[in-house]
């Protein structure tokens, strides 16, 4: 007899899985209704489980060793459960975890880390230190990206509703997995009451106007993306209305009805993108109303952020990861620091005042020329960008501006991490100290494993909780080399 997929079978879960999944350890001979030796060592991962849950699951895939189910029916609930605040909870995919206690999701996210780099780093040692909550979580984001969308989700409930509802108009999220249809979105808790507003003004105006949303499979439509930033510490908002066509007399009106309703915003963009690809950012890009830019402080630093800029979207967190950088480094006043993957110059700006110099490089042009530009607006002279793509070897630029060797390198790449020729590049400048910042602490700890392998030693981390509701974390790491 063997275990077959899609049948239910009734778990109790004991431990927390990275990405949200519970585990639960049974005997596979009593799984599959045969004698129970009573060796609870096979094991199965069940998405949206905690730890105390006893459910009911729908096996998935059946290995070996190893299955994986989907949650059914949840008979028992844990402790660590608390009500969900969204109503699109469940469906939306975005907030995955705010059915859990948020003391609760800081200690998973801790643990999560100290297992990855258990198992792919292979440290049994692990100097670890205790996370950083958020200050907010709710409304802590300042960018969120809608979608427009021909083809619309049903809920369960509209589907079993006698209302007429309209399926070829949203705004809203993709839904995980489906790449052609969209949840329509009433009220985001991620972002603030203002951005909702704005959300729910921008459905109503394109639906009654009979605009329509781009589709994904005819290629035809108008409407792609609504993205929407604001500002924590000043009172900027920005609205960027993302196209696929120009329309100069719809812009115009949109513009005027937006402004007219909501004094808050401050600028108002149009990209029009031409990309088949479901990509926010435009071929070009239009100006309908003000700068074209917001402004925001980390810190004692002011950043002008354009509609395409990178920054971190949680403000108030970012200065907290910043600062554990800048502690991790203990710099000196005669320090020479690398800053790679520098984007628009966040991190070098706010470790400057802390160093001799610091240089900061990043492989995109217009981020390189943000960051040019956060230094003058900051008077900040010991700082300087270059461009240079760090999928590639960075060392004949450095030796080509006949730059200092660094004393630190900061770094913070993007989800998948470093190149192994940036790792070699890195190894070769040989600095005292690396603190390495990462969103992605899997590829954090393979690449922590090969500056390991190559004399350096792993002083300490320590995360930082910038998504609160997520299963995503940052994590800093000092190392150094005697």
């Amino acid at each position: 007899m063997k275990i077959k997929r899609g049948e239910i079978v009734k778990l109790k879960i004991s431990k927390y899985a990275f990405e949200g999944k519970g585990i639960a350890k049974v005997c596979k001979e009593k799984l599959l209704g045969l004698a129970d030796n009573g060796e609870e060592n096979y094991v199965v991962f069940v998405e949206n489980s905690y730890p105390g849950d006893v459910v009911k699951a729908g096996l998935r895939k059946i290995k070996n060793s190893y299955a994986e189910a989907f949650t059914v029916e949840l008979i028992e609930p844990s402790d660590l459960r608390v009500a969900a605040k969204c109503k699109h909870f469940g469906t939306c995919g975005g907030c995955k975890q705010q059915d859990l206690n948020y003391d609760h999701q800081l200690n998973f996210k801790q643990l999560q880390v100290q297992e990855v780099f258990r198992n792919i780093a292979g440290m049994k040692d692990i100097k670890i230190e205790s996370i950083i909550p958020s200050e907010k979580i709710f409304g802590y984001r300042n960018k969120v990206e809608f979608s427009f969308g021909d083809l619309r989700w049903l809920t369960k409930d509209e589907l079993q509703s006698n209302e007429k509802i309209e399926r070829d108009f949203a705004l809203g999220f993709h839904i995980p997995k489906i790449y052609d249809k969209v949840l329509d979105i009433e009220k985001c808790f991620l972002i603030s009451d203002l951005g909702n507003e704005i959300l729910s003004f921008v459905r109503d105006f394109f639906k009654s106007e009979n605009v329509k949303p781009y589709s994904q499979k005819t290629h035809t439509g108008f409407l792609r993306n609504l993205v929407i930033r604001q500002s924590f510490h000043t009172n900027d908002l920005m609205v960027n209305l993302v196209t696929f066509d120009d329309n100069e007399s719809l812009m115009r009106k949109f513009t005027e009805f937006l402004v007219n309703k909501f004094s808050q915003v401050t600028t108002i963009v149009n990209n029009i993108s031409k990309k088949l690809s479901q990509v926010a950012i435009g071929d070009y890009e239009k100006v309908l109303f003000g700068s074209g830019y917001i402004y925001d402080f980390i810190g004692n630093y002011k950043f002008r952020i354009s509609s395409n800029s990178f920054f971190q979207t949680n403000t108030l967190q970012a200065e907290k990861l910043y600062q554990t950088a800048v502690d991790f480094a203990e710099f000196k006043k005669d320090e020479i620091v690398y800053d790679l993957y520098a984007g628009a110059g966040t991190i070098t700006l706010f470790a400057s005042e802390y160093v001799k110099e610091i240089y900061g490089f990043e492989s995109n042009l217009s981020a390189v020329e943000d960051a040019e530009y956060n230094a003058k607006l900051n008077n900040v002279i010991n700082t300087k960008f270059f461009e240079v793509n760090l999928y590639k070897s960075f060392l004949p630029l450095v030796e080509r501006n006949k730059l200092p060797k660094p004393d630190t390198i900061i770094i913070d790449p993007p989800r998948s991490g470093m190149h192994t020729n940036t790792v070699d590049d890195v190894i070769q400048l040989a600095p005292k100290k690396i603190v390495y910042v990462s969103c992605n602490p899997a590829t954090q700890a393979r690449d922590v494993r090969m500056f390991l392998e190559n004399g350096y030693k792993l002083i300490k981390m320590k995360p930082v909780d910038m998504f609160p509701h997520t299963y995503h974390i940052e994590n800093v790491v000092l190392m150094s080399k005697d």
